[in-house]
Order: C-alpha cells, then structure tokens, then sequence
C-alpha cells in the first residue's frame, strides 16, 4: 500500500550542525575546497531538496591525497606499533557507535532509505566491522620455514615470512549503503597498516565526510585518510589510473568495474572488486512456506532493492507457487512507502533521478503477470511500487539484468538439475538462497550453486565475521571475515643462509 507524502521533518540538531559544516574534501587532516573551487550537491532523494554544497574533487584534488597518503604511509603511520593502530580501529567502531543517530539520520537523507533501517541494522554492522579487525593488526603473522634446496645439499637455512601494508590504497565506494561501505573499506585497510584515499559516490557523500571528522576524533595521523567526494569519470578515474596508487578497492556495478581494471592496468596495482548481483532465491516443495515469503520478501524489498546481493530472481517449487508468489506479492501491496525519516516508513525513495529513471525503463518492459507494483510512484521524490512480475519469459532483460530495485521475478520449476541450470546461468555470482526443511537438498544445492555466499532459511544475513564477495562477473576477493586481509598485505619471504 502507498499512502501520500507526508511534512518533512527537521533534522536532529547533530545532523542539523553537520549539514551547516559539510562541504570540504578531508586531505592530509585538514577539511579544504577543492582546487578549482568546483562544487556539486548534495540531494535529498525524498523530496528534492538541497542538503548540501560538496567540494567536487578532480585530478589535482585526488593528486595532493595520494601525496599526503604516501607521506603518512611512510611517517608516523608506518612506524606505529600494531597494538595503537589496532586501539585507533577499535575508537573509530566506538565513535560510530556513540553517534549513531546521527550518522543514521544523515544516511537516511542523503539515501533515501528508512531511518529505522540505518539505525536499526547499517550503523552497528559499521561499527562491528571496525571492532573485529580491531583485532587483526596484532595477529598479521607470518611463518617459519625451513627450506630444502635441492642443488644446495647439506646447506641449513632459517626462513621466515612477514605481512606487509600493500601502501596507498584507493577505494570507490557505492550510494546504496554508503556509511557501511566506509566500514567494510577503511576497517581493513587501517587494520593492516594502509593508508587510503577514499572516493564516495557523489550521490551520498554526507556519512563518509561525518566519518572523516571521527577518524580525527579518534586521533587518526594526519593523512591516514583522505576523502575525496566527486564524479566516477574525473575522480574516481584518476585515482584508479593513478601511478602513485599500490591497490585499488571497488564496489559497484560490473561495466564500471571492467573500466575500473582497465584503468589499473598502467602500474598493474592490486584490484579488488565487489560487483553486480543476479541472485537466485530458491523455494522448494518441503519449505517453511510462511517464513519463505517473508524471506524473499526481505531479500528483494529491503533498501529499496537497492542491495547487489538482493534475491531478485525467485524459483518455487511448482507446488507451492501460486501461495508463495501471491504472499510476496500480498506483502508488496501492504509495504510502507514514505520519507525515509517517517516513523512507519518500511520503503523509502531510490537514491536519485538518474537512478528512478532507469528502474523506471525496467518498469516499462513488458513480460510476464505483474501481481503488484509495476509503476513509478507519481509524486515527490523518487519513489518506485514493490513489484512482483509472475512467470516471465526466462531470457527476458528483467530476469537476466541487475535492475537495482524493488523488482521480483518470480518462475516455477519442477525439476532440481534444470533448476541448478537456470539459477547458475547468468554473468553473476555473488548470493542466493535456498527455503528448505531437507538438510541434504541444503547442502546439495548450496554445492551446486555458483555464489559467492548461500543463504538457507534465511536472507540478508551480513556479519564483520562472513567473507562476502562474488563468482564470475560479481568480483574479484572477498570482503569482510578474514578473507578481506588478504586483499590489503603483501607477503615478504626472508631466507637466510646458516
């Protein structure tokens, strides 16, 4: 159910005080405009409305980071003992925590998406990702060996290997969940002794500058981090081809991605990419009908669909079909879709025009039996109808393509292997799920399925602890558990002739 625009309410006074103050690019501690003065706004997707005026960042913007990330990488940072770096990453997840409302509220204006959610889920799952690799800095440890060298007989040697910070890091970061886009970069990337230029998506730059006043709060050296908020073809090109750059670190959509590879090439920096989502939700004959139609409900609805793990291509068992697809599309007509800031808002606007107006193209496809939803919602803000689209045809763009929205697709199947078929045939392969009361057809499938993480009665499940990353097209590494450190070291092997 949709219901009418309500008054906007005023920001809390933090955020209120933040916005006054937002604006400047942090590089080398200090919060300064850009080089050439440039600006770009910040938009309140739920309304239209101006947030902010941000110093748009360009290639002498991102040049003077680097410099100043290579300068702190080679000062005080890089000589500091790992247990005071791990204390300063431990800080900085206690800061976010103590200014939760806040940062909650700024994500909610600048995103669109319901405040309860921000506060509720996306600030903790922040703040934990800094707590737990808090942690790691003390424990990068490396090995003893001892080597065996053939043309060297009776030659004893004493061999080690020590982890090392890969250096400056670039990262790009997505609008869907910006301030736990921070977390998943930073919180690893500090842990293991980097130091980091830091490119938000210029739709939703408000948490990451607020960040960037913590990390100061926190007693982050000077330079540690710089944040640069500007456009993916100045910006956030120049910092994927910069020379001085060791690593690059990306989440976004696969075409940018492939550019962001591209780019990377000239020094052959590390890249670590966290890409598009095509995600199977798999309903068999035996499942917890009740508690799968929340399930995929949550998978596809939550943040407006806006999530590259979202469950967006359903398959239910032919016997339970018809109750299955009609409960979700039950649930979309009921969802609340308001204001993000609105008390009993459940869904809130997509994150920008550019954005409506692509999920809207989507919309207007035809295929399949729309059972609810189908239309861009006319009013203000940028808001789209839950949608459920029943049986379309199978190599249809609203199957195989990401859409990025409120959009479900729902197909019956009858057989498993023409299912693991359907469910592994397309470029993606980040998540998918899997309702089911019959351990072993849990286990089967979740052999069977080509994701990077398998969900089984349940969905959405994100922890600091759980490597996340994708197969195929859906990236390159894993984020987040211990995987993620991985990504941000180097590996020295030091051998020693006795």
């Amino acid at each position: 159910m949709t219901t009418i625009p309500q008054p906007v309410a005023a920001p809390a006074s933090a955020a209120r005080n933040f916005l006054t103050r937002a604006g400047k690019l942090l590089i080398d501690g200090q919060f300064v405009d850009a080089v050439d003065g440039r600006t770009f706004t910040s938009m309140d997707p739920g309304n239209g409305a101006v947030l902010a005026h941000i110093a748009e960042a360009r290639a002498q913007d991102v040049d003077r980071a680097v410099v100043a990330a290579r300068r702190a990488l080679d000062g005080p940072w890089g000589k500091m003992s790992t247990s005071e770096r791990g204390r300063l990453v431990h800080r900085i997840g206690d800061l976010i925590s103590e200014h939760a409302e806040e940062l909650a509220e700024l994500e909610s204006l600048d995103n669109g998406k319901p405040f309860s959610a921000a506060l509720g889920v996306e600030v903790p799952l922040a703040a934990d990702m800094f707590w737990y690799l808090a942690g790691a800095a003390t424990r990068l440890n490396g090995s003893s060996i001892a080597p065996s060298v053939p043309y060297l007989p009776g030659q004893e040697f004493h061999a080690y290997t020590v982890r090392e910070p890969v250096g400056v890091v670039g990262q790009i970061i997505p609008w869907n969940v910006p301030l736990l886009m921070v977390a998943w970069k930073l919180a690893p990337a500090l842990a293991t002794g980097n130091t980091v230029v830091l490119k938000p998506a210029e739709q939703t730059p408000l948490t990451a500058l607020r960040v960037g006043e913590l990390l100061l709060e926190a007693g982050l050296p000077d330079g540690v981090v710089n944040i640069v908020p500007g456009y993916g073809e100045t910006a956030g090109a120049r910092l994927a081809a910069h020379e001085g750059v060791d690593k690059i670190a990306f989440t976004g959509s696969t075409e940018v991605g492939k550019s962001i590879v591209r780019a990377a090439s000239g020094n052959l920096k590390r890249v670590s990419l966290e890409l598009g989502g095509k995600s199977p939700n798999i309903v068999l004959a035996d499942a917890d009908v009740e508690a799968a139609i929340a399930g995929a409900s949550l998978g596809i609805f939550y943040n407006q669909g806006e999530v590259c793990s979202a469950g967006s291509r359903l398959y239910v068992h032919r016997s339970q079909y018809d109750r299955v697809v009609e409960g979700i599309a039950e649930r979309a007509r009921s969802i609340k879709v308001g204001y993000g800031m609105d008390e009993d808002t459940e869904m809130g606007p997509l994150v920008s025009k550019e954005h409506f107006d692509r999920v809207g193209r989507y919309l207007g496809l035809d295929t399949g039996t729309t059972l609810a939803g189908g239309k861009l919602m006319d009013r203000p803000g940028y808001f789209a109808e839950p949608t459920v689209i029943s049986a379309p045809e199978a190599g249809h763009p609203l199957v195989r393509e990401e859409i990025f929205g409120p959009v479900l697709t729902a197909l019956p199947f009858s057989d498993l292997d023409e299912l693991a078929r359907q469910a592994n045939d397309t470029v993606y392969g980040l998540a998918a799920g899997v309702w089911t009361k019959d351990l072993s057809a849990a286990h089967q499938l979740a052999r069977r399925l080509q994701a990077g993480t398998v969900h089984v009665n349940t969905y959405h499940v994100f922890a600091a602890e759980l490597p996340f990353g994708g197969y195929k097209q859906s990236g390159w590494g894993r984020e987040k558990g211990d995987e993620v450190l991985q990504q941000y070291l180097e590996t020295k092997s030091v051998v020693i002739a006795l």
